[in-house]
């Protein structure tokens, strides 16, 4: 199989699979998004969402989390780790949101990178989620399963994100992205996994998966 094909393969098999997706993080809208992903770093989307809704019961706007002090966001926060550099963040982009854009988060790529705590994947979940633009945020879940699958090297996200880019439909990104995440969190995990029950690595897997 060439590799548009293994990568046809997975897209149809994960459609099947997950015929519905939507984002792990409980938010509702831009912000509390783009909160929720800064929070999410290194830290699991369960003990986010256990702490986004003390955090947002405080402060669920851009202007109302600049008037919180750095502190008081950490307290609250701080379950989730990284607290020190998370509060200083989002009382920081808070602060830049209301102060550049109108309150507003901004729909652009670039202003949302130039945002404290906020990198290229929290940039592009924002993007693609409650703005509808395709983007393609490369976790350690799909970075894995794209090397795994024979989709990528392996080398780096930044290589992972620009191989999958181009094997799959533009239209495409948006559901993909997440059916993945939902697939290595469930059904491909890194250890104890028996790639030979696996609907997908049992077709298209690395070849040293199986020795």
């Amino acid at each position: 199989m060439t590799k548009k094909e293994k990568a046809a393969f997975a897209a149809a098999t994960l459609a099947k699979l997950y015929p519905r997706t939507t984002i792990p993080l409980d938010h509702d809208g831009p912000f509390t998004l783009l909160v929720a992903v800064v929070l999410s770093a290194q830290c699991t989307d369960k003990k986010v969402n256990e702490i986004t809704p003390l955090l947002f019961a405080k402060a669920r706007t851009p202007h109302a989390m600049m008037k919180l002090r750095v502190e008081e966001i950490q307290d609250i926060i701080r379950p989730c780790g990284l607290s020190p550099m998370k509060s200083k963040g989002i009382h920081g982009l808070s602060r830049i949101i209301v102060e550049e854009h109108g309150g507003r988060v901004p729909a652009d790529m670039e202003a949302l990178e130039r945002l404290p705590a906020v990198g290229h994947k929290t940039a592009s979940v924002v993007m693609s989620q409650p703005f509808g633009v395709p983007a393609f945020p490369v976790d350690t879940h799909i970075h894995r399963l794209a090397y795994r699958w024979t989709l990528s090297t392996g080398k780096n996200v930044e290589r992972t994100e620009a191989d999958l880019k181009r094997l799959f439909p533009e239209n495409t990104w948006n559901d993909l992205h997440l059916r993945i995440i939902y697939f290595g969190r469930e059904q491909c995990p890194a250890k104890g996994h028996d790639p030979r029950k696996c609907p997908i690595c049992s077709v298209i897997g690395r070849k040293e998966l199986f020795n």
